[in-house]
């Protein structure tokens, strides 16, 4: 993953540090049975996808075409030259 600069955006970074608070937050109210306070931490851990959303479409997430390919070596018979094989 490291070598594929996966998630090192600040879309990416935004995104999953709102959803990590609205988590903390639900997980608090979890505890303290407080069912309204729960839902608005889900809100927010859901917010926390859009706004990441969002930013990468706004252009600060990793482009969609960042795909580098490498092309197999020809086989064998391909790359001999053709005086080489009339020769033998």
């Amino acid at each position: 993953m490291a070598g594929s600069s996966h998630g090192h955006t600040p879309a990416a970074w935004t995104g999953v540090t709102i959803s990590f608070i609205g988590f903390c937050i639900a997980g608090v109210f979890l505890v303290a049975a407080n069912p309204l306070g729960f839902w608005a931490g889900m809100a927010v851990t859901l917010l926390g996808g859009v706004v990441g959303g969002l930013m990468r479409a706004a252009g600060l997430g990793m482009p969609k075409q960042q795909v580098i390919r490498v092309q197999a070596p020809a086989p064998v018979a391909q790359r001999v030259p053709a005086e080489a094989t009339a020769a033998s």
